[in-house]
């Protein structure tokens, strides 16, 4: 009761004190008689509030993408992994779709109020559907292609006239999609891991002839300069080169005024057109003077279209045609976009030309800037210009540079797909490992990237083992081999054959504290080389073969640190294995596992040894029969072995040795 009367009475007094602090600020208001200035009304995105506190907390580049849950043991660690991952959340999303659209009528509840048309089912069209212009221009307005068609088939079908401008709006959809159903907008993480499109596609036809385009272009009657651009830019998407240039040259010939995209599509495959660069560089000059003549102003497709056909010449007078483009539009006030950069890339940074450092004209240009997407191809220009710094330039303080200007801002949004994403990363980790010193390249970079936002190929995984390597930090290869169990990579022979080299080569020195543990932690990841590829082998059709030097220098390693067990292991595959095993070990991993043999007072492991060495014909084989002969106290039958193995003379001439040994002891 107390505490309620106490909260009444806290109520009371706010409620008086904030009456008291209105009637203050009136008066003084009143008193003074200032002009209360509203500020301009900003205008704000829907996300302005949430991009404003990222702003305040950074990147993380060590965390995962939101789009993986937060659990440690959900996150994908792997290429595969991660895109699987992906997609299946984006199929659960199109089954949810799917079962609203089929069973729509167990769904009658509102998901909001006034609904939202992306969150209802789409209406079912079939042949017995009644349709009207209306329907036609509403899936003409949400790119539904294939329900278009159908409509449409059904207004001819019953005679519907059709506006001869919802006729244009209907060729202009099936020429952009080619008469096919496009990919849901909705469906971003297809979209991402989509690998169709690569650095350097070869055009190729895909225009469907005489299909429902073509015929509804020579139904249009009268056709105008729409109807006529519009047939010809859909051709030239899909390089129907011939057809579209036969249109175009009609079009001239008869006085039609054309688009200036038209232009622009019959710019993009005049490399389909003409043969050699010299007719192609004349047809360009051509289309631009037409464009004068018609008074049609050029833009920046115009401008990207010419280099784009200069940048597929590949002579020496490209680089000339591709710097006079640039200038006269210069004159014009287009400014270049991210792809003109790329056209420009590839056009002066050809391998087989001579060195060239464009880029570093260009980043002088565009450092520091930050880009939104302006033409389908500025996507290319991070990885191209990534490649030229790696393989063209190779140049670390330019890629650097790149790097730095991709996080700028939002440019990271311009990486384009998870494929150049992959790729741009391992020009730049190949770049970083073979120019840095190993300790700065996985403090800086490689922890702070891998595995959440780039996860090293096979290929950079040997490069930065290489690097290990020369540099000696063998403290890294826990991790490393932790990695690559996590990416899939261990049963890439190349690999396990450089890490087991590193290990063997370099014994780790106890005395420092960062390499104390390093001997137990190699001979762990030896031993787990050899379970993980039996236990793979077990499952595969084709079983990786083993080789008789990896099997020999895991022995050596799990001999260092003295298990018995697991190197017998190792000993019983090399004797009982010998027809599946390819090549022979180090007789030096022999001894090691004699050695082991007698410290851990195994005769008769010591003699299976010995067989095994015998049996493969090393020469040392002796010596390796004297190393047991002295460090055992032999029983006859454990003697007979012997003998049988390598002779009676060499115990003979151990019996001598010893005899020799203890006379010369006496004599002391």
């Amino acid at each position: 009761m107390q505490h309620l009367k106490r909260s009444i009475n806290s109520f009371t007094f706010l409620k008086r004190s904030k009456t008291w602090s209105y009637q203050r600020f009136c008066a003084t208001s009143s008193e003074s008689n200032e002009k209360i200035e509203i500020p301009n009304y900003i205008p704000r995105s829907p996300t302005s509030i949430l991009r404003a506190l990222s702003q305040t907390v950074g990147f993380d580049r060590t965390a995962a993408h939101f789009k993986y849950h937060d659990d440690p043991y959900l996150i994908p660690l792997s290429n595969i992994g991660k895109r699987s991952f992906a997609l299946a959340q984006e199929s659960g999303r199109k089954s949810a779709k799917w079962i609203r659209q089929q069973h729509s009528n167990l769904f009658q509840h509102k998901e909001a109020d006034p609904p939202i048309e992306a969150f209802m089912p789409t209406k079912i069209y079939t042949a017995e559907s009644e349709v009207n212009t209306s329907d036609l221009e509403s899936l003409i307005e949400h790119s539904q292609v294939t329900d278009a068609i159908l409509v449409y088939t059904l207004l001819k079908n019953k005679n519907i006239e059709i506006p001869s401008n919802l006729q244009l709006s209907f060729l202009e959809l099936i020429c952009y999609h080619n008469c096919e159903e496009p990919l849901d907008e909705d469906l971003i993480e297809e979209r991402w891991f989509r690998q169709s499109e690569r650095l350097k596609e070869r055009p190729r036809k895909t225009w469907k002839d005489n299909d429902l385009a073509e015929q509804l272009y020579h139904e249009i009657e009268p056709k105008d300069s729409k109807a006529h651009s519009c047939i010809i830019r859909g051709m030239c998407k899909y390089y129907q080169a011939e057809k579209a240039w036969a249109i175009f040259q009609n079009c001239l010939s008869n006085n039609i005024q054309l688009d200036v995209h038209a232009f622009n599509s019959i710019l993009n495959v005049v490399m389909l057109i003409k043969e050699s660069a010299e007719l192609r560089w004349q047809l360009i000059l051509e289309l631009l003077t037409h464009m004068k003549n018609q008074q049609i102003s050029p833009n920046l497709g115009t401008m990207n279209a010419c280099l784009n056909t200069i940048s597929n010449m590949g002579v020496k007078n490209a680089k000339d045609y591709a710097t006079s483009i640039l200038t006269e539009f210069k004159k014009i006030g287009i400014e270049p976009s991210l792809s003109s950069w790329y056209y420009v890339l590839r056009t002066f940074c050809n391998n087989r030309g001579p060195v060239s450092h464009v880029l570093v004209d260009i980043m002088a240009e565009i450092e520091g800037k930050e880009f939104e997407i302006r033409d389908i191809k500025d996507t290319f220009f991070f990885v191209t210009a990534m490649d030229v710094c790696k393989n063209h330039l190779f140049d670390l303080n330019l890629a650097k540079r790149v790097d730095a200007l991709l996080h700028h801002g939002e440019n990271f949004n311009l990486i384009g797909d998870s494929f150049k994403e992959s790729t741009y990363y391992r020009h730049y980790f190949s770049l970083l490992v073979q120019t840095e010193p190993i300790e700065v390249f996985m403090q800086e970079y490689y922890d702070q990237l891998v595995p959440h936002v780039y996860i090293p190929e096979p290929m950079v995984m040997e490069e930065i083992l290489k690097g290990v390597e020369v540099s000696g930090q063998i403290e890294h290869i826990p991790l490393l081999w932790s990695h690559m169990i996590c990416f899939d990579q261990i049963y890439r022979e190349n690999l396990l054959n450089a890490i087991v080299r590193i290990m063997i080569q370099n014994k780790p020195d106890i005395s420092i504290k960062s390499q104390e543990k390093l001997p137990e932690q190699f001979g762990a990841i030896a031993y787990d080389i050899w379970s993980k590829i039996e236990e793979k082998n077990e499952l595969r059709s084709k079983p990786m073969i083993w080789s008789g030097k990896l099997l020999g220098d895991i022995l050596k390693l799990l001999c260092r640190i003295n298990d018995m067990e697991k190197a017998t292991k190792i000993m019983d595959k090399l004797a009982n294995d010998q027809q599946k095993i390819l090549g022979e070990p180090d007789f030096t991993a022999m001894q090691d596992f004699v050695k082991l043999c007698i410290l851990k007072k195994q005769p008769s492991k010591a003699l299976q040894c010995l067989q095994y060495c015998s049996s493969i014909g090393f020469n040392e084989t002796r010596d390796l029969a004297k190393l047991i002969c002295h460090g055992f106290t032999l029983d006859e039958n454990h003697m007979k072995k012997l003998a049988y193995f390598v002779g009676s003379d060499v115990i003979e001439e151990v019996e001598r040795e010893k005899q020799t040994a203890l006379s010369e002891n006496l004599k002391q």
